[in-house]
C-alpha cells in the first residue's frame, strides 16, 4: 500500500455517519473496539487524556500538548477534523505522522478488517490506526479529542486518566440533543471511574451532569481553576491563570480572542491534574509562548486583512465576531467568505457573525457532501439586509472577495473548517 493507495482506502469506507440513534452509535463503538482488540488493545499502552466539548477542543489540545511536550514527554495528539490532510489528526510531539507512517498504520488497520463482520468507518480506521501509531512510538500521554458527544463516540474506547469538557452549546442537537442536558449528558460518557474531570462548562444545571458522571475528582473553571486577568496583546493574550495548585502571572498567548484565554485555563488545569502536581511558571510560559493553531482566528494575509477561522455554530461564531471586534475593529469594512454544512441555520449563524456590519456576504458551498447549498446562505443575508453573492467553490469565494477588497477592508472566512481547509490550501497557507 502507498499513500495513494492508503486514502483509496479510506474513500472506500463510509465517511458520513448518518444514522443518530443509539442503536447505530452502539455498534459504531463496537466496531471501533473490535478493530483495537484485534490489535491488541494498543489504547491500554499508554495514560490518555480525553477531550470533549462543543467549542476550543481543538485549541485546548494543541495548548495541552505543548505543555506536556514542555515537560518532556512524549506525546500522542489525536484531533478532528484536519483542514488539508488526515495526516494532521494523528501527530507525535505537536507534529504530523509522515506518510509513510500513515500508510503502514493505515495498511495494519486494513489488514485486520478482513476478519470483521462489517466495515469500520473512516473515523473508526483514523482513531484505531492513531491508538496503534501511539503504542509502536511508545508515547507517555495520548490526548484525545472526541469526534462528536462521547459516550458513543469511537474514543471512546480508551479510558481517560483525566476527563476535560471545555463548554456545551447546541450543536449536532439531531444527533446528540436536541436540548443542551441531552448534550451534557453525552458528552459526560467520556468520565471514567477513577478519573479527574476537568470541567470548563459553568452552567449550574449542566454541571449536575457531569458531577454525577463518576469521576473521583472534579475540577470546575471559575471554582478551582480559571482565567483571572485576559488582556490584548500585540498578536494574542496576556493571561493570569490559576490552578488547585498555582497561580501564573502574565503568561503570554500568541492566538487571537478572549476565549483562548480559557482554553488555556482548561489546558493548565488538565496538565495539573495529569501529572498531581503545579507546573514551573518557565515551562508553563514556553510552552504557551509556542502554540500556534491554524484555522483559528488565523491570519494569512495583510492588505487587506486576511483571517481564518473555522466557528462551524453559534456559540463559535460569536466568539469570533467578539475577537474581530476587539482586536481588528479598525478595519475599513468586512467582506465575509461563508460556507456552512446541513443543520446549521444560516440566519442564526449570520447574525452571531455579526454579518450586518459586512459589505458583502460571498456564499460558497463547503467542500463536503454535507454542505448546505450556497444559494441559503445568500438568501439569509439578503434577508438581514447585507448585499450578497453566490459562487461555486471555496478557491472561486476567496479570489472574489479578495478582488472587491481594499487595502484596509479585513476578510474573513468562516463557517466551516472544510471552507477553511479549502481557503488555506488555495492561499498556500499551510506550506
Amino acid at each position: 500500500m502507498d499513500l495513494a493507495g492508503a486514502l483509496a482506502y479510506l474513500d472506500d469506507h463510509v465517511n458520513l455517519e448518518t444514522d443518530a440513534s443509539v442503536r447505530a452509535a452502539a455498534k459504531r463503538l463496537d466496531r471501533v473496539a473490535r478493530l483495537t482488540e484485534l490489535m491488541g488493545e494498543p489504547q491500554r499502552a499508554y495514560p490518555v487524556v480525553h477531550l470533549t466539548g462543543t467549542n476550543g477542543k481543538g485549541s485546548t489540545a494543541r495548548m495541552l500538548t505543548s505543555l506536556l511536550v514542555a515537560k518532556g514527554l512524549s506525546v500522542g495528539t489525536y484531533t478532528s477534523p484536519h483542514l488539508e490532510r488526515f495526516n494532521e489528526r494523528i501527530a507525535w510531539n505537536g507534529e504530523a505522522i509522515s506518510d509513510a507512517a500513515f500508510v503502514e498504520i493505515i495498511a495494519v488497520v486494513a489488514s485486520v478488517e478482513r476478519v470483521m463482520d462489517e466495515p469500520p468507518t473512516v473515523f473508526e480506521i483514523l482513531t484505531a490506526a492513531a491508538f496503534r501509531w501511539f503504542a509502536d512510538v511508545a508515547v507517555d500521554v495520548a490526548v484525545i479529542e472526541v469526534g462528536l458527544g462521547g459516550r458513543w463516540d469511537a474514543t471512546n474506547v480508551a479510558d481517560g486518566q483525566v476527563a476535560v469538557v471545555t463548554n456545551v452549546s447546541l450543536d449536532h442537537a439531531e444527533t446528540i440533543g436536541p436540548t443542551l442536558a441531552d448534550i451534557a449528558t453525552e458528552k459526560a460518557g467520556i468520565v471514567k471511574p477513577g478519573s479527574t474531570l476537568v470541567l470548563g462548562e459553568t452552567d449550574p444545571v449542566l454541571g449536575g451532569i457531569f458531577r454525577a458522571a463518576g469521576a473521583a475528582e472534579v475540577w470546575e473553571r471559575d471554582r478551582d481553576f480559571g482565567c483571572e486577568a485576559n488582556r490584548l496583546a500585540h498578536g494574542g493574550r496576556l493571561l493570569d491563570l490559576r490552578t488547585p495548585g498555582a497561580r501564573y502571572a502574565d503568561v503570554y498567548l500568541p492566538l487571537h480572542g478572549a476565549h483562548q484565554g480559557e482554553n488555556a485555563a482548561i489546558a493548565l488545569a488538565a496538565a495539573e491534574a495529569f501529572f498531581g502536581a503545579p507546573l514551573d511558571p518557565d515551562v508553563v510560559e514556553n510552552a504557551f509562548a509556542g502554540v500556534r493553531v491554524p484555522g483559528r482566528l488565523e491570519v494569512v494575509g495583510r492588505q487587506p486583512l486576511v483571517i481564518l477561522d473555522g466557528a462551524h455554530n453559534p456559540a463559535g461564531a460569536a466568539a469570533a465576531a467578539d475577537a474581530i471586534a476587539e482586536e481588528f475593529g479598525d478595519a475599513n469594512s468586512k467582506v465575509l467568505v461563508v460556507g456552512l454544512l446541513q443543520g446549521k441555520d444560516p440566519i442564526e449563524m449570520l447574525e452571531a457573525l455579526e454579518a450586518r456590519g459586512a459589505r458583502v456576504v460571498v456564499a460558497c458551498p463547503a467542500p463536503s457532501p454535507r454542505t448546505l447549498p450556497p444559494e441559503e446562505v445568500a438568501a439569509a443575508a439578503r434577508a438581514l439586509g447585507i448585499e450578497s453573492e453566490t459562487v461555486r467553490s471555496v478557491p472561486e469565494a476567496l479570489a472574489r472577495a479578495l478582488a472587491m477588497a481594499s487595502p484596509d477592508d479585513l476578510v474573513l472566512i468562516t463557517g466551516s473548517l472544510y471552507v477553511v481547509g479549502a481557503a488555506r490550501a488555495a492561499l498556500g497557507a499551510g506550506r
